[in-house]
């Protein structure tokens, strides 16, 4: 099964609510470039991740253990094995999308379904990805929509670098204006009714403060073309609209080979 990456069309980020979360308004898109999971009967006593290069527990084991839990279900040990090709703390949720493929995986086996509240408690990305659809996410990411409008071609530009979310998250609070309510409801019902949307995330600045590989990235996409350059989610990668087929050859021979088409 594949679980893609993501990246956000916009990123609209209010103040912080009492429960920590910030509230959103983001349009999400898939995108082919993504991890490939693969569940079949294990051995031994317990469930058993296999995700070569990444270390120790993940969200994906996590999502496992939840659904037992939360449905009682008390079925054979699984083997999930994660062909991991989307970049670990990168922006593009790899790691939630893994856990919503797991999810997915799992329910399939078990032949019972996913129960609603339990993607929200694996985190918002998990949501989103759970259908893996170009959607709205709006709350602090529970709230999702489906958006059946065409999908822009993308050039996704992931860089050598890592950040963590918490980490931009907590520059954002500390430096950034945050969204009001009323902005953010009215960017959610423009959206919701088709009207144009500007490509921005409000975690962009927070994130190129924190990674100096960020603007030069930016600035190759302009050199070429590439329209709408910009991070998606907490960052790194960045990416920007275009179907030129010289678009990805022209970065990795400017020193970007991780690029794609996706």
């Amino acid at each position: 099964m594949l679980a893609p990456g993501k990246v956000n069309l916009c990123l609209l980020v209010g103040a912080p609510r009492a429960d920590g979360l910030h509230p959103l308004v983001s349009v999400v898109q898939p995108t082919t470039l993504g991890d490939k999971l693969t569940l079949e009967p294990g051995e031994g006593e317990e469930d058993v991740v296999v995700c070569p290069g990444v270390e120790g527990d993940n969200l994906a084991a996590r999502a496992l253990r939840e659904f037992r839990a939360a449905t009682g279900w008390d079925g054979p040990p699984q083997r999930l094995t994660i062909a991991k090709r989307i970049p670990i703390a990168a922006g593009m949720a790899g790691g939630s999308s893994d856990a919503a493929a797991a999810l997915r995986l799992i329910s399939r086996a078990a032949n019972l379904p996913i129960p609603p509240q339990l993607p929200m408690l694996l985190g918002a990305d998990v949501t989103v990805m759970l259908y893996a659809q170009r959607a709205l996410m709006t709350g602090a990411g529970e709230h999702v929509e489906a958006l059946p409008a065409d999908r822009p071609p993308l050039i996704v530009v992931p860089l050598e670098a890592e950040l963590s979310a918490g980490q931009v998250y907590a520059e954002f609070d500390a430096r950034d204006r945050a969204r009001t309510p009323e902005e953010l409801e009215a960017a959610a019902r423009a959206i919701r009714a088709g009207e144009p949307f500007a490509h921005v995330n409000d975690l962009e600045p927070a994130a190129r403060r924190l990674c100096a590989a960020i603007d030069p990235a930016l600035e190759r996409l302009r050199e070429i073309g590439v329209e709408e350059p910009m991070v998606t989610g907490s960052g790194p990668t960045v990416f920007g609209l275009s179907d030129d087929p010289d678009a990805v050859p022209r970065l990795h021979a400017a020193g970007y080979p991780r690029a794609v088409a996706a």
